[in-house]
């Protein structure tokens, strides 16, 4: 199983379907569970992944629609079942604090799980640890939403051949890794710069400034695209993308994995949501979600 990777748990908009459940994606990055935007539904949709509540670290809501969120009570409900053994923090637009209280105590139950909470209401950082920085963007939508992104600090890359030419070997290469310098030698000379992965979560809106600069540079971007370009002007009075419109956000961010999702039932063929991403000029590496699919995070560039 790959240390980073999107387990897609529901793609429908709105309402479920035969095929698709509401929203719900699972990002696993190296030991941390990040819970995108759970729907109705997503408690069930774990069990049949194989995810479980201990997966789970963080939670991420980018708006208060119910194909976004209503899951929140039993997925809160089963961490504390289960007596996950961690903190587990939640992040969701602080306009929408109302709607997380009666989802966090919709029922009555016994809390045995620290669930901090830590509402949004700006763009920034909202948390740095040693593996990411997450950031949350403002999008355009109805109602107050975020986007979220994560991005991996850039680490050094040793070079043999520098380290060779150096007489840098065994334990002296951990210790200018870790003190910078050796001997005269700094470890700007031995090493080059490795870019850390970047991974973008864009859910309900239109085109906006927002989704540009959380889709900057991504290697992943799991973003929406509820209707097709003919029905462009429904996405725009509704507050979300056409497939051509999630593609151009992805082909002028430079991102190397698209992940096209959160469909309206009124479409039954998902291969036209490939054409017209395509069609806009998108040429990388491209899923079309599909409930229970994994899809690794692009291996980093060399």
């Amino acid at each position: 199983m790959s240390a980073r990777e999107l387990v897609v748990l529901g793609t429908a908009s709105q309402v479920p379907t035969r095929h698709r459940n509401h929203n719900g994606y699972l990002l696993r990055w190296d030991g941390e569970g990040i819970l995108f935007d759970p729907g109705e539904g997503t408690q069930r949709q774990m069990l049949r992944a194989g995810v479980a509540a201990h997966d789970i670290d963080r939670i991420c809501v980018t708006h208060f629609h119910g194909d976004h969120s209503l899951g929140l009570a039993g997925v809160i409900q089963r961490i504390n079942l289960d007596q996950v053994p961690h903190p587990v923090t939640a992040h969701f637009p602080a306009s929408g604090q109302r709607f997380f209280d009666r989802l966090r105590y919709a029922t009555a139950y016994r809390e045995s799980v620290e669930l901090t909470e830590a509402p949004v209401a700006a763009d920034g950082v909202l948390a740095t640890t040693g593996a990411y920085t997450l950031t949350g963007h403002r999008l355009s939508h109805p109602v107050e939403s975020y986007g979220y992104r994560l991005t991996e600090p850039d680490r050094p890359r040793m070079l043999p051949a520098k380290l060779a030419e150096h007489g840098i070997a065994g334990p002296d290469v951990g210790r200018i890794q870790r003190d910078g310098t050796l001997r005269g030698v700094p470890l700007e000379a031995v090493s080059e710069t490795r870019r850390g992965q970047r991974f973008a979560f864009v859910m309900d809106t239109r085109l906006c400034d927002g989704a540009f600069a959380l889709a900057e540079g991504c290697d992943m971007l799991v973003i929406e695209s509820t209707f097709l370009d003919e029905d462009g002007r429904l996405a725009a009075d509704h507050g979300h993308l056409t497939a051509g419109q999630a593609a151009r956000v992805a082909r002028e961010s430079g991102v190397r994995h698209l992940v096209l999702t959160h469909f309206s039932q009124r479409y039954t063929d998902p291969d036209a949501f490939e054409r017209q991403a395509r069609a806009a000029g998108f040429t990388g590496e491209l899923t079309i979600a599909q409930d229970l699919i994994r899809v690794p995070v692009p291996t980093r560039h060399t």
